[in-house]
């Protein structure tokens, strides 16, 4: 199959690169051969590659940015993905969104399901869930939430503690936000099963447990054996520009029942520490 992979120097992008290559023909864009944002640019990239599949990774990511960069949040996070939704309807191939569990608020305690409604806190969580709303003109789409990414090839939590680790004598981290760490191999792994299933729909699909990022720092300092104070401390004292939601935690039982789980947190930041020689 001939996969469209937009935002493809990404760290997402990255891994899906190197979980579809095998069994696929990948056309990668980036703002280098297409820029998302402008319509006409995008609609003669569709006709030259004549992609079969698309998978949307382009995004603005930067949540503390979007706050004061609304219109170009919403520019590339709307605009651009109505864009390439469009050009895919037109050619009646499929689309793959992805999301982001800041499309939720603080209106519950337990995990959020893919009918809960969307309450975004930030300028960067509306613009995603306007980009939602976009993909969803393509009847043939997926809307794919995930949360807390890290892996290879881009800045990313893990990296940032192990770097403040050597840097400072403890550390402070957020300990009253709750979500769920996830590994971009693993998510890679489980948006090309779900490309098979031709079931098209919002699915969750995150590493299975929760954290806070306190407890996520705890556990990559555990697992490379760092000992390092790390001192938990609250949203309000770390002050940053953008909201974000105390509890942000997906359920998976939708995506569940295609039979794609992806595994534990703790296990999957495992097996990204590996790749990380200090």
């Amino acid at each position: 199959m001939k996969i469209l992979i937009t935002g493809s120097n990404g760290m997402l992008a990255y891994a899906l690169k190197k979980t579809l290559k095998k069994e696929n023909r990948l056309i990668l864009a980036d703002i280098d051969n297409m820029d998302i944002t402008k319509t006409k640019e995008v609609s003669n990239f569709f006709t030259k590659a004549k992609p079969e599949f698309v998978i949307h990774t382009a995004a603005y990511t930067d949540v503390d940015g979007a706050q004061n960069n609304k219109s170009l949040a919403f520019k590339i996070n709307r605009d651009g993905t109505r864009n390439v939704a469009m050009a895919a309807k037109k050619m009646d191939i499929p689309v793959v969104y992805i999301s982001t569990d800041y499309v939720f608020g603080d209106n519950k305690r337990k995990p959020y399901t893919e009918n809960d409604r969307p309450n975004p806190l930030s300028i960067y969580g509306l613009s995603k869930y306007a980009g939602e709303k976009e993909a969803r003109k393509n009847p043939k789409h997926y809307i794919v939430r995930s949360a807390w990414l890290y892996g290879p090839n881009g800045k990313n939590f893990v990296l940032t503690i192990l770097r403040l680790a050597k840097e400072l004598d403890e550390l402070k981290i957020v300990n009253d936000q709750r979500g769920c760490p996830t590994y971009t191999f693993d998510l890679a792994e489980g948006i090309a099963k779900l490309i098979k299933t031709n079931k098209f729909s919002t699915y969750h699909l995150t590493n299975s447990g929760s954290s806070t990022w306190y407890q996520f720092a705890k556990e990559i300092l555990k697992i490379k054996k760092i000992k390092k104070k790390v001192l938990p401390i609250t949203s309000k004292e770390l002050n940053r520009p953008a909201k974000r939601p105390s509890y942000s935690v997906l359920s998976g039982a939708k995506i569940n029942r295609l039979k794609i789980r992806l595994k534990s947190w703790q296990k999957a930041l495992k097996n990204y520490l590996k790749t990380i020689k200090l």
